[in-house]
C-alpha cells in the first residue's frame, strides 16, 4: 500500500456539533473554488485560486494540529503569516498580503516583512515541515503555484489586493460557516439577480404613472434619454438633474439596462444619509417587491455579532437571509449610506472588507455625492478609477449640483465622465421654482431681528441655521413672538420623534394652517417637504441648494417660491472649512444671485473651492496606497472625524422598549434597531460633562435619564456636543 494512502490526516477546523473534523485538504480546495468563481476577469482566476490554496497552509504545523485535537487558547498557534510567508517565496505577493491579514487585516508593507522574517531565517524548519506537507496532502507540485504577474500601476495593484483580500475573507468564513453550521450556510440563499424581470416591474410602474402635464413629460424624456445611452462602456457617467426630475426612477433605469447589456451582477445605491435610505428603499421595494431589496447602514451598534440572530424568535426566513447578505452583499439590489460603502472599500478589516468583492461586476449609483468631505475627494476618486479598471464596476454620479469631478490641469479628477442628461442647463432653466433674495443685504442680523422679519411673512416659512445652537435660540425667540405654530428640527431629538413632526409639519401644509419651522441642515436632503418660503443661513453652495429644493418643490405654487439668504451675528459654523466655503460662496454670487439659476454655477464653485481650500491629499492616503499600507490608509480615510456614541434616550414613547431590553443578557440586532428609533448621537464629550445624567447598562449602552424636552429634544447647556 503506498505511503500517500497511508498518510495522516491534517484538520482546517475542531469538531463540529456532529463530530467531524473539517479536513484541511478539503477547505482549502473548497475556499480556492469559491475564490475562483469571485474572480470577474480570466487573467485573475490563477491568482484566486492559488491565494485559496495558500492561505492556511499554516495550520499544517504539527503544533496546531495538536491545538485543535486537544484544545489550547485561541490564537496561540498563529498560521496566516506562514502562508504570507509562501506566497512571498513564490513571488505572488498580493497573495502574501490577502493571507497574512485575513485573520487580523491588511497590514502595512513594514508589518508583513515584520511577520514572515523569521520564516526565511535559516531556512526555518517549521516553514520547510509545512510546505511539504502541504504539498503531499493537496498532491501538486511546486510548478501549480507559479504565478506570472500582471503589469499594474502601484494603485491598480492596492486595489486588486482589497478585491483579493475580500474574496479570501468571504470564501473562508464561508465555507467555515458551512463546516460548522450548514443550517445558516444554506439559509443565504441570496435571490438571483434576473435583470430582464427587474425591467420589467420597473416598465410596468412607468406605465402606470401620470403622463399628463410638462414637468411628467420632461421626466419621461429625462429617463428615455438615459436608457440610449445603458449601452455605453463600463465607466463612470453623471445624472444632473434638478429636484423633483424623478432621478431615483431615472437612475434605476439607466442601471438596470446597463447592468443587462454588460451581464453584470447587482445594482448598489450609495445615499449620504439614513433618511434618505428609509424612503430610497420604501420605493424601490414597492417596485419590485420586498425580498428583492436590501438596505444596509449602521445600526445602534455596528460590530454587534450576527450569531445572536439564531436566538431571536418569530424572526422569517427572508429577513434571517437579509441579515445574513449584509455581511457580504451577496444581493441584488442594495441601498447603503456613504459612510458603509467608502469605509468600507478603503478599510483594512476582514469584517468590513468581506463585502467589497460583490461591488465587482456592479453598477453603483451615487446620490448627492457631492457630500463627501472635500478633503477626501482626490483619494476617494482615485480609488474609484482603480476599482473601475481592476473590478469592472460603473458609477453614476446622480445630484442637483453636479460637483467638478472631471480631470483638469489643476485637478486630478475622472478624465471621462459620460453625461446622461444632454441638456441639462435647458432642463434646470424650464423648472425655476424659486427666487433667491438676500436679507438686510447680507448684513449680520441678530436672532430677535430675524425672528421679527419672519414672522412678517404671511406664508407659512422652513428656517434653517448651521448650528443647533443658533436653531434653539431662534425656536425659543419664536416661542416667546408668535402666536403661529411653531416647530423644531434637529438631531439632538431622537429619529422616532423627528418623523413624528415631519409628519405633523406635512400635515399642518397640506392643509394650508400657516406654520414657522426652525431646523437644522438635518432637513436638506431626504425630507420630501415643500414651503412657500425658506430662510437660509449663508452657507456652502450645496447647502444653498439643497435647502431651495425645500421650497415650491413640487412647482404648484402659480409662482416661484422665495429664498432669503441672511448672515447672523454671533453666528457659528460646524467646522472651520465649512465657514470657510460658506463665506466663498456668498462671495461669488453676492449682488448677483442669478447666479443661483446658472446650471455651471455648481461646478466652477466647486472646482474653485477645491483649489482654494482643499490641500492636494490631506492624510497622504494615496501616498499610503502607492506604498501598500493598508492599515495607515483605513485610519486616515474616515468620512465622520469625530468619534461618536449613541445615547438611548428613556422617556414615556421609549419606556416599553427599555423595560423589555434591560434585563436581557444579549441584545439581538432587531433589538438595536429597535433602540436607533430612540437614540442620539453625541460627541464623547458630552459623556464627560454630562455622565451624572447618564447611565451605562451591563449590555454596554448608554442611556439618558436628564430631561428631555419634546419640542427640542435633549436639554444640556452646550447643544454642540449632539452630533
Amino acid at each position: 500500500m503506498s505511503s500517500n494512502r497511508l498518510q495522516k490526516q491534517y484538520y482546517a477546523h475542531s469538531a463540529n456539533d456532529q463530530g467531524e473534523f473539517h479536513l484541511l485538504k478539503t477547505h482549502l480546495k473548497e475556499v480556492s473554488t469559491i475564490m475562483q468563481k469571485y474572480s470577474i476577469k480570466d487573467e485573475y482566476k490563477k491568482l484566486f485560486e492559488i491565494t485559496g490554496l495558500l492561505h492556511d497552509v499554516g495550520k499544517y504545523q504539527p503544533n496546531f494540529q495538536q491545538y485543535l485535537l486537544n484544545g489550547g487558547k485561541k490564537g496561540s498557534v498563529p498560521h496566516a503569516s506562514l502562508g504570507a510567508a509562501m506566497a512571498k517565496e513564490a513571488k505572488i505577493y498580493e497573495a502574501a498580503f490577502a493571507i497574512d491579514g485575513h485573520h487580523k487585516g491588511l497590514p502595512d508593507f513594514a508589518d508583513l516583512k515584520d511577520d514572515i522574517a523569521d520564516f526565511f531565517e535559516a531556512l526555518s524548519p517549521v516553514f520547510e515541515e509545512a510546505k511539504k506537507s502541504f504539498f503531499n496532502d493537496i498532491e501538486i507540485k511546486t510548478k501549480d503555484i507559479i504565478f506570472e504577474p500582471f503589469e499594474l500601476s502601484p494603485l491598480e495593484r492596492d486595489v486588486l489586493i482589497r478585491y483579493l483580500f475580500s474574496a479570501l475573507t468571504d470564501a473562508d468564513w464561508l465555507d467555515t460557516e458551512k463546516h460548522f453550521d450548514n443550517i445558516k450556510y444554506e439559509k443565504r440563499n441570496a435571490p438571483e439577480f434576473k435583470v430582464s424581470w427587474f425591467i420589467e416591474q420597473l416598465e410596468n410602474e412607468i406605465k402606470n404613472k401620470n403622463k399628463a402635464g410638462f414637468i411628467n413629460q420632461l421626466r419621461n424624456k429625462v429617463r428615455e434619454d438615459a436608457i440610449k445611452k445603458a449601452n455605453g462602456p463600463i465607466g463612470f457617467y453623471s445624472m444632473n438633474l434638478p429636484t423633483g426630475m424623478g432621478k431615483t426612477l431615472a437612475s434605476i433605469s439607466w442601471a438596470l439596462y446597463h447592468a443587462k447589456h454588460h451581464n453584470l451582477n447587482r445594482i448598489i445605491i450609495v445615499l449620504p444619509y439614513i433618511s434618505i435610505i428609509d424612503q430610497t428603499a420604501k420605493e424601490l421595494k414597492r417596485i419590485f417587491g420586498e425580498e428583492w431589496v436590501l438596505e444596509h447602514h449602521s445600526s445602534f451598534s455596528d460590530e454587534e455579532n450576527l450569531e445572536s440572530l439564531i436566538s431571536e424568535e418569530n424572526i422569517s426566513v427572508e429577513d434571517y437571509r437579509k441579515r445574513l447578505a449584509t455581511e457580504n452583499w451577496d444581493y441584488p439590489l442594495i441601498v447603503t449610506t456613504s459612510v458603509q460603502f467608502f469605509e468600507s472599500l478603503f478599510s483594512n478589516k476582514p469584517s468590513r472588507c468581506r463585502k467589497v468583492h460583490n461591488i465587482a461586476n456592479s453598477v453603483v449609483i451615487f446620490d448627492e455625492v457631492q457630500t463627501l468631505p472635500k478633503e477626501l475627494v482626490l483619494p476617494t476618486l482615485s480609488l474609484l478609477r482603480n476599482v473601475r479598471t481592476i473590478m469592472n464596476t460603473s458609477f453614476l454620479f446622480c445630484t442637483a449640483t453636479q460637483p467638478a469631478f472631471e480631470k483638469t490641469d489643476q485637478f486630478d479628477g475622472i478624465e471621462n465622465i459620460i453625461p446622461l442628461i444632454e441638456n441639462p442647463e435647458e432642463i434646470f432653466n424650464s423648472t425655476k421654482r424659486v427666487n433667491y433674495f438676500a436679507l438686510n443685504n447680507y448684513k449680520p442680523i441678530d436672532i430677535s431681528k430675524l425672528a421679527k422679519k419672519v414672522f412678517e411673512k404671511e406664508s407659512s416659512v422652513l428656517c434653517i441655521f448651521n448650528t443647533k445652537k443658533q436653531t434653539l435660540l431662534f425656536f425659543k425667540e419664536l416661542k416667546n413672538l408668535a402666536s403661529v405654530r411653531i416647530f423644531h428640527l434637529s438631531t439632538g431629538m431622537y429619529p422616532a420623534h423627528r418623523k413624528r413632526v415631519i409628519e405633523n409639519i406635512r400635515e399642518c401644509l397640506k392643509s394650508n394652517e400657516r406654520i414657522i419651522v426652525a431646523s437644522t441642515q438635518l432637513i436638506e436632503a431626504g425630507v420630501d417637504i415643500d414651503f412657500p418660503c425658506v430662510f437660509r443661513e449663508i452657507a456652502p453652495l450645496e447647502s444653498i441648494i439643497q435647502s431651495a429644493g425645500r421650497c415650491n418643490r413640487e412647482g404648484k405654487m402659480g409662482k416661484p417660491g422665495e429664498v432669503y439668504m441672511f448672515s447672523l451675528e454671533d453666528s457659528a459654523a460646524p467646522d472651520k472649512q465649512y465657514r470657510a466655503l460658506a463665506e466663498f460662496a456668498n462671495s461669488l454670487y453676492k449682488g448677483n444671485e442669478n447666479l443661483l439659476y446658472n446650471h455651471d454655477f455648481f461646478s466652477e464653485y466647486y472646482r474653485k473651492a477645491l483649489n482654494l481650500f482643499i490641500p492636494e491629499d490631506k492624510y497622504q492616503i494615496n501616498q499610503n496606497r502607492q506604498s501598500l499600507n493598508f492599515k495607515k490608509v483605513a485610519e486616515s480615510y474616515r468620512l465622520i472625524d469625530d468619534i461618536t456614541k449613541s445615547v438611548f434616550i428613556l422617556c414615556d414613547e421609549s419606556r416599553k422598549l427599555y423595560e423589555h431590553i434591560r434585563y436581557k443578557p444579549v441584545l439581538s440586532r432587531n433589538d438595536y434597531r429597535m433602540m436607533q428609533q430612540y437614540s442620539v448621537q453625541v460627541y464623547e464629550n458630552f459623556l464627560k460633562q454630562n455622565i451624572d445624567k447618564l447611565g451605562k447598562e451591563p449590555q454596554g449602552y448608554w442611556v439618558w435619564h436628564g430631561e428631555y424636552n419634546d419640542d427640542y429634544g435633549i436639554s444640556t447647556d452646550n447643544p454642540l456636543m449632539i452630533l
